[in-house]
């Protein structure tokens, strides 16, 4: 059953975003907000009749705000910074990050300190709520005076220009109003700088960011088990008085969780039983240290949804329209500075993920280390195995060092320099995006790898958890027989975790 959120009602999370994006969630206009969006809109209406000069209001942007426009010039002003800001460039975002712009926007206006009408926000709502999606050009933010370009890309469709995909097919501006039975909406004073002005772009791919990120945390704990048992590896590693020596929380539940998925029983797995006198005394780092590492990650994730929660329920336009206060302030809360750091933290902590995961892979496929068949494959000569698979997984990795290295110190002034430090944090999310999607595809491998592995072990049994784990994948991804195309099974191992399929079992 599909939900409705009332925009004022409750504070956003990177949830209900999500929920949003994926039209799970449509989104209605509260009483309480629609109240304070009026208030603001009167007053600035009425500091306009005063002849009071306001930033972006009634005088130029940027470098021209010392440039006074005449009022009979007041909507063409707006007009023109929409049109003239739509400068994006690249492929067109998702269509649920564009979903989620599109939401983002509606409700940092909705605040009521952005002097806009209330109908301006009851538009945005429809647009929404129709399923239509804003065509909005990748590249062209530097994530500092707010999103410009691409929130530019999104208020075209008020004025009846740019272009949307509406049922799978690319219409206009024009046309999607007219499939929504409304006008071309009219732009008061400020609304064109309002609906530019704002973070969502960044907002938006690091909400979605995050909610993968956490679900990958999750899974590369049980993947990781899994893996244990495929190499006959020790469970001493985990043991709880290791981790209440070094109290880090992250490190604790990690290995919380990997015992559980170890013994989830109560006892040792057959798998486990089978080896316990073998004499081994520990194992590589990949194995035996996945909670300093898993824990480290995620403890810096948790860093991110801090900041994140913090910043989707904030208002980030410019100037303020402070109604109760009879102040319009000009400030900088566009700047994406914490936008853009908290991306560059998740990439970091994400590629790490693929970068442990990549190295019990590479055990995995190492008879020397795995006790296994050489490269997981039967019939080993004539078959390849997983040799290429592992390849794959170390090209990954070395893709996401690059991919790593930080937006935010990248700072190039813009506007004549006037607007002389930016976050870079558009490209921040962008890049952030790109590494997310490698760890799913790294993670991806593992899995392959590791229900390889246990197939070599049979008819020994692993933990309930972890076979129900392998049972799932085999549901979809038969055992290796045979040399097969490999790129399908990932494809499907790929598409089942971005698609939340082992949710369930992970958690």
């Amino acid at each position: 059953m599909q939900k409705t959120f009332e925009l004022g009602s409750a504070r956003i999370t990177p949830e209900i975003i999500f929920a949003v994006a994926h039209r799970k969630t449509t989104v209605t206009f509260g009483k309480k907000s629609r109240e304070a969006v009026e208030k603001s809109h009167a007053f600035l209406l009425n500091e306009l009749k005063s002849g009071k000069t306001h930033y972006g209001v009634n005088t130029g942007f940027g470098l021209l705000s010392n440039v006074k426009i005449a009022p009979q010039d007041l909507v063409q002003l707006q007009l023109n910074i929409i049109r003239s800001h739509s400068a994006g460039l690249g492929e067109p975002i998702a269509p649920e990050l564009a979903r989620a712009m599109v939401f983002l926007r509606a409700a940092d206006l909705s605040q009521g300190f952005s002097g806009v009408s209330a109908a301006l926000i009851e538009r945005l709502i429809l647009i929404l709520n129709s399923g239509a999606v804003p065509c909005i050009p990748e590249q062209g933010s530097v994530g500092a005076s707010g999103d410009l370009a691409p929130l530019a890309h999104l208020a075209l469709l008020l004025i009846g220009e740019g272009f949307a995909y509406n049922d799978g097919k690319k219409i206009t501006g024009a046309e999607l109003n007219s499939k929504l039975g409304v006008k071309i909406l009219p732009i008061g004073p400020k609304e064109g700088l309002a609906l530019i002005n704002g973070t969502q772009f960044m907002s938006a791919h690091a909400a979605l960011n995050l909610i993968h990120s956490e679900h990958l945390l999750d899974l590369a704990d049980v993947v990781g088990a899994m893996t244990v048992e495929a190499l006959r590896g020790t469970d001493a590693a985990f043991e709880p008085e290791i981790h209440e020596v070094k109290p880090h929380p992250g490190q604790a539940l990690v290995a919380e969780r990997i015992r559980g998925f170890l013994k989830s029983d109560g006892a040792k797995s057959g798998i486990a039983q089978s080896h316990k006198d073998c004499g081994k005394v520990q194992d590589p780092y990949s194995l035996r240290c996945m909670p300093q590492v898993h824990g480290a990650s995620r403890e810096a994730i948790a860093f991110v949804r801090q900041t994140i929660e913090r910043e989707i329920n904030s208002v980030t336009d410019n100037p303020l329209v402070f109604a109760d206060r009879e102040k319009i302030i000009s400030g900088g809360n566009f700047h994406g500075q914490y936008l853009a750091m908290a991306m560059d933290l998740l990439a970091i902590a994400m590629a790490e993920m693929a970068s442990i995961s990549e190295q019990r892979v590479a055990k995995l496929v190492n008879p020397a280390l795995s006790d296994l068949p050489a490269f997981l494959a039967k019939n080993g000569g004539l078959n390849s195995g997983l040799m290429i698979v592992h390849y794959a997984a170390a090209s990954i990795v070395s893709e996401n060092k690059t991919l790593c290295h930080p937006a935010v110190v990248d700072s190039i002034p813009t506007s004549a320099d006037k607007e002389d430090h930016v976050s870079m944090g558009a490209w921040g999310a962008r890049k952030a995006m790109r590494v997310v999607n490698n760890v799913r595809r790294v993670l991806a491998i593992e899995i392959l790898a590791a229900t390889q592995g246990i197939e070599f072990l049979r008819p020994l049994k692993s933990s309930r958890k972890l076979e129900k784990f392998h049972a799932t994948v085999r549901a979809k991804v038969p055992a290796i027989e045979q040399d097969r195309i490999f790129a399908n099974d990932l494809e499907t191992l790929e598409k089942m975790i971005r698609e939340f399929e082992f949710q369930e079992m992970i958690s």
